[in-house]
């Protein structure tokens, strides 16, 4: 009896313990250990930044196709471009979906999120992102390769998981729905409309206003890059699960969420996080703020105007002091 009672013991242990293991990897945001786990494994590691960036130091093994906002998207919409060639690029550089691949960028650049949702959005089920990226791998002393690093090419089709997304036309009927809740991934400027990137400026009646770098330990890090007031981006880490639980305490985790920003790369990360904190049915609206404004029947809340006369003015202005630059330059150069 009491070596039944042994066994059953030691099998309920190993139990826990491996839901313990299987919790633990369920998330998509992992870390360095895991990180540096996958890469033992050779596991798929996906590079997002720039070639210029990515050749001057990237994890060993990790592949690149381009800074993914260019490669993968088209430059005036910033909606994906044709499916073929998207599905042409993954296969040449043998980004299998089917595979598990962790996704990188800079510490907190939204854009490996968006790698992550790119992967998920055309059929993959086992991607990851390494939130600290390239600068977490080498804050910790480990190898940068310089080298470019290739896979074999594979034969793989991509296809599109459309209810990952929220259409123009979805979320006009679903933006004033008690059932759903929008968060706009915005900074609050563009938000309030003083800070206008499209046709309009504002937010979607009825979205809740929480920046994507709300999610950061620091979310003023960036412009205290800009003004030198730190050296690093550590600020950038990931908050706790407890702080993120914090931000997001007035949604409920049982709504459906759908997520925006101005085209759909900082609700990428803003979405994730969600998912990782346990949200139900989290989407991305795609267009984002681009589709919305510049549908003009879409109602807007605190809704301003480009001013395109204005722009006009001060572009042309600025054009008349580097046309002043230059011409100083070439006399002092004479």
């Amino acid at each position: 009896m009491k070596i039944i009672r042994y066994l059953v013991a030691v099998i309920l242990l190993s139990l826990i313990s491996l839901g313990g293991a299987v919790q633990a990897q369920s998330s998509s945001i992992v870390d360095l250990e895991y990180v540096k786990a996958a890469q033992q494994r050779g596991v798929i590691i996906w590079d997002v930044r720039a070639s210029n960036q990515y050749l001057e130091g990237h994890i060993p093994g990790a592949i690149n196709v381009g800074d993914i906002g260019t490669a993968l998207r088209d430059p005036n919409r910033e909606d994906f471009i044709d499916l073929a060639e998207i599905n042409s690029i993954f296969n040449k550089a043998g980004l299998d979906i089917n595979k598990e691949i962790i996704v990188y960028g800079s510490r907190g650049n939204p854009y490996a999120y968006f790698g992550l949702f790119t992967i998920n959005y055309f059929g993959g089920k086992q991607a990851k992102v390494f939130h600290d990226g390239i600068d977490g791998w080498a804050d910790a002393g480990l190898l940068i390769e310089k080298t470019p690093s290739t896979l074999a090419s594979i034969n793989v089709r991509l296809i599109p998981q459309e209810y990952l997304v929220v259409t123009n036309e979805q979320m006009r009927s679903l933006y004033n729905n008690q059932s759903v809740q929008v968060v706009d991934a915005r900074t609050f400027n563009e938000f309030k409309g003083n800070d206008v990137r499209a046709i309009r400026g504002g937010h979607i009646p009825g979205a809740v206003s929480i920046p994507y770098e709300q999610n950061w330990k620091d979310p003023a890090t960036g412009s205290k890059l800009a003004k030198k007031e730190v050296k690093t981006n550590v600020g950038m880490s990931l908050k706790s699960k407890d702080e993120l639980n914090a931000l997001y305490s007035k949604l409920d985790p049982n709504k459906e969420t759908v997520v925006y920003c101005q085209s759909g790369v900082r609700a990428a990360e803003t979405a994730i996080v969600l998912q990782n904190l346990g949200y139900k049915n989290v989407k991305i609206y795609d267009s984002s703020w681009l589709g919305w404004a510049s549908h003009l029947a879409s109602p807007v809340a605190d809704e301003t105007y480009l001013n395109v006369g204005m722009l006009n003015a001060r572009i042309a202005a600025m054009q008349n002091k580097i046309n002043e630059l230059e011409a100083t330059l070439k006399a002092n150069k004479n």
